[in-house]
């Protein structure tokens, strides 16, 4: 089997603009979610945003995988290379203004209760481009960024997004058809409908997000990106790149169960994790750090809490970033690769930042912590019981 490298990372978060500043807020114990109130018809909530108004899809889009590039001492145009870039919201935002606008028209004398937020009035007055704005476009136009003419794919599964597309992609190179691919996912997903929909589930959080905490009152929006450069490890041989670690395999499965709750026995991501470990020639026993989804949602900590004590020795590590970035949704599993491979190279794990009163017996990093780490696993659990797992290693 082809051996799946990791040459180049991009990433934004609420953390910092780059890899290395999220980083290093991240391993500070540091959080980038702050009391916000982005539109004048909602009231302030916590929010991770990158700036103090939503960011733009396109534009995170083109600064990550930029940055990805750079990264991987790659120069554009790169004709052979496969991308594979998912989003769960997508151009969402596009599409709330394009429909506020189509009210204002009928209501014209309405009451002008629709805020207008995002910046974006001039762009979508007159929606000319509104193909541009279908949930593919947004991996079409990073082709185009990289003057890619191959595989293009715009993987959507939730908050499986992020891991889905990395696994996609280092299936690709696996089965060479192709030997390099850019992959990851990216979210802007802060827009009046999110807010309320999350809102409407009482899934929203009132002061912050608090993974795995006895006091957890759910989740907080995010908005980031990560991208990464995958190559096959001939290539990045070649080319004398720099790794910084292997995709070793994934596990992908959906309960088949309910819109948005997770099945409560954890079958099928328990079965998702089984066969990540299998492809990936591991047994629990080998993984020394588990990046868990950890939502702080009550349902989502409580189930991920059971799956892990169910396949893991007590002593593997376990924490979630989002107490940190928010919750990116469709990137959140991208995000958590890139942490984790930055746990590999750097040999630290990173804290759960938000938990004060751990609810579950799980081995949670609290505060940064050097360790010897070879074998790291990525989680994601996604809306429709959307499960991913994916392994990495030195």
């Amino acid at each position: 089997m082809v051996k799946v490298c990791v040459t180049g990372i991009g990433l934004i978060s609420a953390l910092g603009g780059s890899l290395e500043q999220s980083w290093r807020n991240l391993i500070a114990g540091k959080s980038g979610i702050r009391l916000h109130q982005p539109f004048p018809e909602l009231k302030p909530l916590p929010l991770g945003l990158i700036d103090q108004q939503p960011s733009e899809l396109t534009m995170l889009t083109q600064m990550v995988v930029a940055s990805a590039l750079q990264d991987a001492g790659l120069v554009a145009p790169l004709a052979d290379c496969t991308v594979v870039i998912g989003s769960s919201r997508s151009y969402q935002a596009s599409w709330e203004m394009l429909a506020r606008q189509m009210y204002e028209k009928l209501h014209p004398q309405g009451d002008g209760a629709w805020g207008m937020g995002h910046g974006e009035e001039s762009s979508m007055s007159s929606f000319k481009n509104w193909l541009d704005t279908l949930p593919q476009m947004n991996a079409i136009a990073s082709a185009r960024q990289i003057g890619a003419s191959g595989i293009v794919l715009a993987p959507m599964a939730a908050c499986a997004t992020g891991i889905w597309s990395i696994a996609q992609a280092a299936l690709l190179i696996q089965t060479g058809q192709c030997q390099q691919a850019l992959a990851g996912a990216v979210e802007a997903p802060i827009t009046p409908l999110t807010l309320a929909g999350f809102q409407q589930m009482g899934a929203l959080a009132k002061t912050g997000a608090y993974p795995f905490d006895l006091h957890r009152e759910g989740l907080v929006l995010g908005e980031g990106a990560a991208v990464f450069v995958l190559e096959s490890a001939e290539l990045a041989k070649q080319r004398q790149a720099k790794v910084y670690g292997e995709i070793l395999g994934f596990g992908l499965t959906n309960d088949a169960y309910h819109p948005n709750s997770p099945e409560p026995e954890g079958k099928s991501a328990i079965a998702a994790i089984k066969q990540c470990l299998e492809r990936s020639c591991l047994s629990p026993a080998d993984i020394d750090y588990i990046h868990a989804h950890g939502t702080a949602t009550q349902l989502n900590d409580r189930i991920e809490s059971m799956v892990i004590q169910r396949l893991f020795p007590q002593k593997v590590a376990v924490s979630s970033t989002k107490g940190s970035t928010g919750h990116t949704l469709g990137a959140s599993g991208a995000l958590g690769v890139a942490f984790s491979l930055m746990a590999l190279k750097h040999q630290i794990l990173p804290p759960c930042v938000g938990l004060q009163q751990p609810e579950f017996d799980l081995d949670i990093v609290t505060a940064a912590r050097l360790s010897k780490i070879r074998q790291v696993l990525c989680l994601s659990f996604g809306f429709g019981g959307q499960n991913a797992a994916i392994a990495l290693a030195r």
